[in-house]
């Protein structure tokens, strides 16, 4: 026990080994210099110019091969960078008192629990992790959260589990991860309509986690209808999920997935793109918008709308993004909306007739908004739905002391 003790006072700097992190250091420079080999000087280009400018079509297929060494290069830096992020993220680990660790020990043998060992890490936003090695040692239905729990009385601090956690302790040495909890809560709601003519929506969002404490709602609508501006948006989400849970930086996941769409098999693969990634810690929300509809915050009564005037993924080679964060408070609710949604409110008032709406009503259900904004939609175009409308609902509220 004493040994264990004496390894709890020490303090790492990464959470990396020396040797894992010097190896992860060394492919970041590997794939640098492969970047580096894609990059032409600018007077080689300039030479390559006067070489093909006589011929057009040459000149546009050296140009188009050029831009996509740019994006190469781009896409290969950002990972060299991921790698070195990973490899300098640093973790400090807070001392644990022996007698605090012999009474934490002895309340998890109550429960059947044997612990092999026990670390307190601060990262580097200042946030605690909790990380501990157990088993159980009879059998018993005690759960990973039921465990969370008890460890918030034992450590004096709200814990709450990782997602990648077992459901349940087993009979086998477990690693077992827990963080402080967010200060605030969020419930969600959805409500869709697919266009009349059509079977299957073009609009497609997703929901997601990138780290603990951080949501990520994606809403795209593809262009057009039907199963083509289904398959775009599809795209869109599905990558921008799995940018973001590996590490991408988000103005260069975006980069990527319009070069995806650049390079379809179709000349006209375009989708919008409305992001808000909401830090559950502090309440900051940002909105990433590319071509996208309005998005609003409700404040009681008050709205605040955050729109945007740049076109949709997949028309330029590189897309324009525009960017606002706003703070959020306890109560508020955040509503994205696809453009069958303006497009129903008619004469081109949508988007203050919309703020209007929101504004007045009293419901604090997401669901029941989401569905409610849809219905006063419908109504607005007499039943006749020209356009695929989804509606997504976040409230947000403070958890209670």
């Amino acid at each position: 026990m004493k040994k264990q003790i004496s390894v709890e006072k020490e303090e790492f700097n990464s959470i990396l080994p020396e040797y894992g992190r010097r190896k992860l250091l060394t492919y970041a420079d590997s794939i640098r210099e492969l970047a580096e080999s894609f990059r032409e000087t600018e007077s080689n280009r300039e030479e390559i110019k006067r070489t093909v400018e006589t011929d057009r079509k040459d000149y546009i297929w050296q140009k188009r091969l050029n831009e996509n060494k740019d994006l190469m290069i781009e896409h290969l830096e950002e990972m060299a960078k991921i790698m070195t992020q990973l490899a300098d993220e640093t973790r400090k680990c807070v001392p644990l008192g022996e007698r605090r660790f012999k009474q934490i020990a002895h309340a998890l043998r109550e429960v059947d629990i044997q612990i092999k060992s026990l670390y307190l890490i601060e990262n580097e936003a200042g946030r605690m992790e909790i990380s501990l090695t157990i088993r159980t040692v009879k059998k018993n239905t005690l759960s990973a959260e039921d465990l969370g729990d008890l460890l918030s009385v034992l450590l004096n601090m709200r814990l709450t589990g990782a997602q990648d956690n077992a459901f349940f302790i087993g009979e086998d040495w477990q690693t077992f991860y827990y963080v402080e909890e967010a200060r605030f809560h969020i419930l969600t709601g959805i409500a869709k309509a697919v266009k009349e003519t059509e079977k299957i929506s073009g609009d497609n969002y997703a929901f997601f986690e990138t780290e603990q404490g951080n949501l990520t709602a994606v809403l795209s609508d593809g262009m057009g209808s039907g199963d083509k501006a289904c398959n775009d948006s599809t795209m869109v989400v599905e990558l921008m999920e799995k940018f973001l849970e590996a590490g991408f930086q988000m103005e260069m996941a975006i980069q990527m997935i319009n070069s995806a769409l650049l390079t379809g098999e179709d000349n006209s693969n375009m989708s919008t793109l409305d992001l808000c990634s909401i830090d559950l810690y502090c309440g900051e929300c940002r909105f990433v918008k590319v071509g996208s509809a309005c998005s609003y915050i409700k404040r009681q009564h008050l709205v605040d709308r955050i729109s945007s005037g740049n076109l949709p993924l997949g028309i330029f080679q590189r897309p324009d993004m525009e960017a606002v964060g706003r703070t959020l408070m306890d109560g508020d609710y955040i509503i994205m909306v696809s453009d069958g949604v303006l497009d129903a409110l008619s004469q081109g008032i949508g988007e203050d007739m919309l703020s209007e709406l929101i504004g007045s009503t009293n419901l604090e259900n997401p669901g029941e908004m989401a569905n409610a904004i849809l219905n006063f939609c419908i109504h607005q175009c007499k039943g006749h739905i020209r356009d695929d409308m989804t509606i997504l609902v976040i409230g947000i509220w403070k958890k209670e002391d």
